[in-house]
Order: structure tokens, then sequence, then C-alpha cells
């Protein structure tokens, strides 16, 4: 809906720039320190590029290619890469627990893509980019988990979100819409929403998440953000909420349990 009348790019660059602006100006007036030491910046730009530019061109060129509850679906493959880079890459050793719940994780979102092969096999470049998106924010939460940037979650996310301005500004200099325009009060309302809800409060949810568990985990409940978006889909515009679907919430369901919860002693 946001890009309905706007370039990507455009969106990104509107969305991210007011984002860090407000979460700065929140912080400072918390009182928080602005200030991020100089040895921590080139970790948190190369995070800041995989996560927040990588993710939000990607994921946003892949809704308009294939139906958006797919692109989701792609993108929140980010646990099942984040696990295999932490093995493959990093050497870490994952228990009979994790496997399991990373194991279900992958099972759920089988499932929910099992209707959409047809809308990927017409797309692949959707589907291609949905993946890339997940794989880009598995790497930028690595990175930050490798290398913690010890400063609150509304100073790190604020300065993140300014970074990636930068880039995605210089994009819809060169790819955006060309001409200045005020598009129609829907999309503003749109865009507005998601610069303040997910863009906002959302990721600074989701980087005080990074700082307080491990990375697998916190990259498994982000599992349950396609079911939300499943459940809303079929309570607004009647898509399907049949079998598959809710074998698909049972799986995330039991993954998240084998993840946070403490085995009996």
């Amino acid at each position: 809906m946001a890009v309905r009348e706007v370039s990507v790019w455009t969106f990104r660059a509107v969305s991210v720039s007011i984002a860090g602006i407000v979460l700065l100006l929140v912080a400072r007036l918390r009182g928080q320190s602005l200030v991020i030491e100089r040895r921590h910046w080139p970790t948190l730009a190369a995070a800041t590029f995989c996560f927040l530019v990588v993710w939000n061109i990607a994921s946003t060129y892949s809704a308009t290619l294939i139906p958006s509850g797919q692109s989701a679906v792609l993108g929140f493959t980010m646990p099942l890469w984040s696990a295999l880079i932490t093995w493959a890459v990093l050497g870490q050793r994952l228990g009979a627990r994790m496997l399991a719940a990373i194991a279900l994780g992958a099972a759920a979102v089988l499932l929910l893509m099992m209707r959409s092969l047809e809308a990927y096999a017409q797309a692949p470049l959707g589907f291609a980019l949905g993946l890339l998106a997940g794989l880009g924010w598995a790497v930028g939460t690595l990175i930050l988990k490798r290398r913690p940037i010890d400063v609150p979650a509304t100073v790190l996310t604020g300065w993140q979100l300014l970074m990636a301005a930068v880039p995605i500004t210089i994009g819809a200099l060169i790819f955006g819409d060309g001409h200045w325009f005020v598009p129609s009060w829907q999309s503003i309302a749109v865009i507005a929403y998601i610069t303040l809800v997910p863009m906002s409060i959302g990721n600074v949810c989701w980087f005080a998440i990074v700082g307080l568990l491990p990375t697998n985990v916190a990259g498994l409940s982000s599992i349950l953000v396609p079911v939300v978006a499943m459940v809303s889909g079929a309570i607004v515009h009647g898509e399907p909420l049949g079998p598959l679907e809710l074998s698909a919430m049972a799986c995330c369901a039991a993954a998240l349990a084998l993840a946070l919860m403490r085995p009996a002693r």
C-alpha cells in the first residue's frame, strides 16, 4: 500500500530518516547520551548495511513482485539463516533442543510457502529478494551480537536508521520518482504508520531483544510475525486459514517453547 504512489526508494528514504530522527529525539528527551564511541562505528556501519539497507530495499521490492504475505514469510527465514551461519561460519554448536526448534521453525515456513509455490515460480526475482532480505537481517544481527555496542537500544536504533538513510536517500535520488509531488492522504497515513510503529518501535524492540537473548533464540521469536500476518489476512482479507496454516502455527508455538523454556530438573 505504501508504494502504490511512491517508489520503493522514496518510501524507504522517508521512513528511515524520520524514524531515526524521532528515536534520537526521544532518547535525548529521556536524558540518554547520543554519543557512540568511534571504535564502534565500523561495526555499526556493517550491521546497518546488512540489516536496515538490504532488508528494507529487498523486502519492499519483493512485496511488489509477489503477494506481501508470501514475501513476509520469505523474509522471516532469518532465524534459519542465522542458525546456519553460526554453525557453518562461527563454529557454534547447536544443542538438540535448539536444533529441534530450528527444524520446527523451518517446517512452519515451508508449510506457509506451499500455497505460494506458483507465485514464486512466476516471479523468481521476488522469491530471491525475499530470501536476500532474511539473509541480510541475519548477518546484520550476528554482527551486532558478536561485537555488541553498549548503548541504549533507542540510541543504537536511531543512529542505525540515520546511517541507513544515507545510501537509501542517494538511491531515491537516482532510482526514485524523479519529481516532487504530494501523495494521497491514504499513502501518507500508511507511510506514517510504518515509520512510527514498525520502523521506530519495532526496531527498538528488536535490538533490545538481541541484547538480551542468544541470536538463535531472538531469531526464533520472529517466526511468530508471519503467523500474525496470516491471522490478520484471514480476518481482513478473507485469506485462507486452513490445515496448512494451523499446522504452521502449531510448529511456531512448539519451536518457541523448545527455544525459550528451560528443561525440567
